[in-house]
């Protein structure tokens, strides 16, 4: 039955703003983050998100709920669940979801609860959930929670137990959930289940053990490429590990899972995206077999910063395909964003000055940097939206390092963020691919070795790339216009 709450919702949701950006999703309406329930259901590609439908500011969580057959262009589809129960009425949060041998949705979340004493003190519980649905409309199990805060092991923090990821593997489901150890760092725990209903606790898969960050959300755990692969973003990561960014951060750890204690064993440990915009990535495998990400454009650090007076604040980042190369964890754009291909305008190799801008809203754009006689010190590429809101891109070949600069200054903030972070060395090669949309940027580098995701907030739509350079570099390249609709 549809509660009041989830009907006002979806007639809210009817509304949808316009200026949507051409290939991200957004919620429509309102405030969105975590990617929720990225999954295979009835042959088309469902993705579930944090949502709050009223305001462009985070709270009032619900699950937003898009579908698509391509990755690239979504279909929206009716808000699938409010927060309007007792064990969940102070959000919906994040989860995941699997299509059963019965036919039927199975979402999975958290569950969130706050409890005022007569002391005036309020505790806050997450406990894990279950809906049931048809790919449109969704029940909630009638024995909710089906994690308690009791099959939480002892000394885990109780507020920090949420981001359930679910599959199905030799006839039963499994899920992880990120947890807050006794040492008050994070931990992977998994549990197991033969229906999806009743679930007991099944061991630890990993721990931080206050290497990396404290909390750990939003985990993911798969096989790909012969490697077990273990996805997690961990909350205030300190500085000392030039690999990560203090404060928010994903990461990627590839290794194998030991065949008696069923533990992961970690061999290679990396940032995920080297951005300032990116958070809570999820994954699902395709029809076809590819295992293919989705993560949430935005950055927790400032969330409460509303960039613009657009009605919508958040999108997700084109869907990337996954792949496992000397342990290391490489991406790419899907691609099906080839079928939107339009214009080709090809830059045959020329040296840096004589390289011309190129200006679009959107394109998929290569660019090949080979070094001259003798390689070049630093080259830079300029992705410019106006005179006062910048991404730069240094590229240090003596050093096999890379400095990303993102400026941005005028209202509703001002903020300049850099970092540093190494790249393979080429001989002082380098092959970048930048998609461009109205208001995003996502580069990848080396064939998708390093990621840079950017949200370009509400400037100008046309972004310029230009090239600058100290020494000599040849360059060339290809653009895509990407074309959609009329």
């Amino acid at each position: 039955m549809t509660s009041e709450k989830l009907k006002k919702a979806r007639e809210y949701m009817a509304r949808e703003s316009e200026d949507q950006p051409y290939f991200h999703l957004t919620g429509g309406t309102g405030w969105i983050n975590d990617p929720n329930g990225f999954s295979v259901y009835q042959n088309r590609y469902h993705l579930f998100y944090q949502h709050n439908p009223y305001d462009v500011a985070w709270g009032n969580i619900h699950w937003g709920h898009a579908c698509t057959d391509d990755f690239v262009t979504w279909e929206r589809l009716p808000e699938a669940m409010a927060p309007d129960q007792p064990y969940d009425g102070a959000g919906c949060f994040s989860g995941s979801a699997v299509e059963t041998d019965d036919g039927k949705h199975l979402l999975v979340y958290t569950g969130v609860r706050k409890v005022t004493d007569a002391s005036g003190e309020t505790t806050e519980y997450q406990q894990q959930c279950i809906a049931v649905g048809d790919g449109v409309n969704y029940e909630k199990y009638e024995l909710n929670p089906v994690i308690r805060t009791e099959d939480i092991p002892e000394g885990h923090n109780l507020s920090d137990f949420r981001d359930p990821k679910i599959w199905k593997e030799s006839g039963t489901y499994y899920l992880v959930v990120g947890s807050r150890g006794a040492d008050g760092s994070g931990v992977i725990l998994r549990y197991c289940s033969r229906d999806g209903l009743a679930w007991k606790y099944d061991g630890i898969v990993e721990e931080c053990r206050n290497e990396i960050g404290k909390m750990w959300e939003c985990p993911d755990y798969f096989a790909l490429d012969g490697k077990q692969v273990l996805l997690f973003s961990p909350q205030e990561v300190a500085e000392g590990n030039p690999e990560f960014r203090i404060g928010f951060n994903t990461v990627a750890m590839t290794g194998s899972t030991d065949d008696k204690t069923r533990r992961f064993l970690r061999e290679h440990v990396q940032a995920v995206d080297y951005g300032f915009e990116f958070y809570a990535p999820q994954t699902t495998e395709t029809k076809d077999g590819r295992r293919i990400m989705t993560a949430w454009m935005y950055d927790w650090a400032v969330m409460g910063e509303i960039k613009s007076d657009r009605k919508w604040n958040g999108q997700m980042i084109l869907p990337r395909e996954l792949s496992v190369r000397n342990g290391r964890l490489c991406q790419r754009p899907v691609r099906e964003i080839e079928n939107y291909y339009g214009e080709c305008t090809g830059y045959p190799q020329t040296q840096i000055a004589d390289f011309p801008q190129i200006s679009s809203s959107c394109m998929d754009l290569s660019i090949k940097v080979r070094h001259a006689e003798t390689c070049f010190r630093r080259l830079t590429m300029h992705i410019t939206e106006d005179a006062q809101n910048e991404l730069l891109l240094t590229y240090v070949p003596s050093d096999n390092a890379v400095i990303l600069v993102h400026k941005e200054h005028g209202a509703p903030h001002d903020r300049i963020s850099e970092r540093r972070f190494s790249v393979s060395d080429r001989g002082g090669d380098m092959d970048l691919r930048i998609l461009i949309d109205k208001f995003s940027a996502e580069i990848f580098i080396n064939d998708g070795e390093q990621t840079v995701t950017a949200e370009t907030g509400n400037h100008s739509e046309v972004k310029t790339i230009s090239f600058s350079c100290e020494g000599d570099a040849l360059i060339s390249g290809v653009k895509h216009d990407l074309q959609f609709g009329s």
